[in-house]
């Protein structure tokens, strides 16, 4: 199978620099690094090739354009002080039957991820380290179960608050808040929204969000509300998987399973151009970098990185 044969791939973790190109036999696949330091936002030409996995272009994802298009429309008012975050949260994210969300909750919390986890362990450990002392109040949305917790929650005077839009969610993230040695009074689930995050502005040090906005209605203004929470001078830390290069076997693969995908993975979109949206966000600063996973099979590439704003 296909599918298969991706997963297949071992490629090692290399923390310094940024993965260049990957083949195997006569299947190809480039990956771009739009970003290998941190980049000044203002300073940056727009003419340079900023993109996930090739220059400024992008996906014609009819599917993409039109959640965008109908978020836009029940979003139009700025949610910076929204009571109505609940109405936007089921605008966004339908009610769906109490087996379905507490099916795919306990899915996610049995391991299911645990290949993925173990890879990417690496990288998330770099990542948070640069929260530890430093960041006082967090924000993780999409928290889910909760497996980031444990890099960056182990503070006694850490408060964090998790979002996430699916309520089934909230029992295993706290057992993980309680794993990581969070406090119980220090940890706040909220059931809400990227697109409507129900925090004040400037209320948050640190926003956290890993393998996130593959899945929200509106990348866009997920990215403005992340913003709007953030201090000056807060951490956007960040994990999300791409779109692979036009033309090659991985991206055809994507674009053949993507609709299944999104049946499936709640929404989850294997074709986004996330990356330059990241970029596009308007941060001060970033620092973007792309890797390939050999456990994560067609969800690749993937950039990470932390925008200060």
């Amino acid at each position: 199978m296909i599918i298969s044969s991706f997963s297949s791939y071992v490629l090692p973790l290399n923390l310094k620099n940024t993965l260049s190109s990957y083949s195997r036999d006569k299947a190809s696949i480039s990956i771009t690094p739009p970003f290998n330091q941190v980049i000044k936002h203002g300073a940056l030409q727009r003419s340079c090739s900023i993109s996930d996995s090739e220059p400024l272009r992008f996906c014609p994802c009819g599917r993409r354009h039109f959640l965008q298009a109908a978020a836009a429309t029940f979003l139009s008012a700025s949610p910076a002080n929204a009571s109505d975050y609940k109405a936007i949260l089921n605008r966004v994210h339908p009610p769906k039957p109490d087996w379905y969300e507490e099916f795919y909750a306990s899915v996610l919390d049995s391991g299911s991820m645990k290949s993925y986890e173990a890879e990417i362990s690496a990288y998330k450990s770099q990542l948070f380290s640069n929260l530890r002392g430093k960041a006082k109040k967090v924000l993780e949305i999409g928290i889910g179960t909760g497996p980031n917790l444990k890099y960056y929650a182990g503070d006694a005077d850490v408060e964090v608050f998790g979002v996430d839009p699916n309520g089934k969610m909230e029992k295993y993230a706290h057992e993980a808040a309680k794993a990581a040695g969070l406090l119980p009074a220090n940890f706040n689930f909220i059931q809400a929204v990227g697109e409507a995050i129900p925090l004040n502005d400037a209320s948050v040090d640190a926003v956290i969000g890993t393998l996130v906005l593959c899945s929200v209605a509106d990348v866009n203004q997920t990215l403005q509300e992340v913003k709007r929470v953030l201090r000056p001078g807060g951490a956007y830390v960040f994990v999300e998987h791409v779109a692979a290069k036009d033309g090659t076997l991985l991206r055809f693969v994507q674009n053949v399973v993507d609709p299944l995908q999104q049946t499936l993975a709640d929404g989850c979109h294997l074709t986004r151009e996330t990356g330059k949206k990241i970029f596009e966000a308007g941060f001060s600063t970033l620092d973007l970098n792309t890797a390939f996973l050999s456990n994560a099979a067609f969800i690749n590439p993937q950039v990470y990185g932390i925008a200060t704003r």
